[in-house]
């Protein structure tokens, strides 16, 4: 009959490749949760929603406004992050362009200048009318629009996604403002 007995170093190296194994199962959990997020996760309703962004009344006509609105896909921890801007043009009465305040050059915050009529950018110099379309500077494309519509007398804008060429196809409305 052979012997059976666990000697002292049978017994360490069990117990090292249990606890090797338990640490690398603990440590692979949110690894292989983390990859496959954007499968399990996917696009549900809630991702693409359309956010309020104020009554069409308090945008004169003519004018371009800034306002915030908060992103949809605020987790309770966000805090003040999720807080975004973007400018509101109105441009006849019932039709709206509403920009991200994003540059289409490196994602720097633009500012609108109502003396000049143009949207500056203050990282490299990048000028874009008040129409969005590009005037001067490193961009190669106009500001990124948002779509919207007029709703009950309130403007929205469908928001969780920054409206980029990249974006999907619903997004990609540059050539047309927003109209009820």
């Amino acid at each position: 009959m052979p012997d059976t007995t666990l000697s002292r170093r049978g017994l360490l190296t069990k117990l090292g490749i249990l606890f090797n194994g338990a640490v690398a199962a603990a440590l692979a959990v949110p690894v292989v949760g983390f990859l496959l997020s954007s499968v399990t996760r996917g696009r549900s309703n809630g991702y693409l929603s359309w956010v309020s962004l104020g009554r069409a009344s308090e945008f004169p006509e003519g004018e371009t406004r800034l306002a915030t609105f908060r992103n949809p896909l605020a987790m309770p921890t966000d805090g003040q992050t999720v807080d975004t801007s973007c400018w509101v043009r109105r441009v006849a009465t019932e039709t709206f362009q509403v920009f991200a305040v994003n540059c289409a050059h490196l994602g720097c915050p633009v500012r609108w200048f109502p003396q000049s009529g143009l949207f500056m950018c203050p990282c490299h110099g990048g000028a874009y009318y008040r129409d969005g379309s590009r005037a001067s500077g490193p961009p190669e494309r106009g500001l990124f629009e948002y779509p919207c519509k007029v709703e009950n007398g309130l403007i929205m804008i469908q928001a969780g996604e920054l409206p980029t060429p990249g974006a999907s196809a619903s997004l990609a409305r540059k050539d047309r403002p927003c109209a009820c």
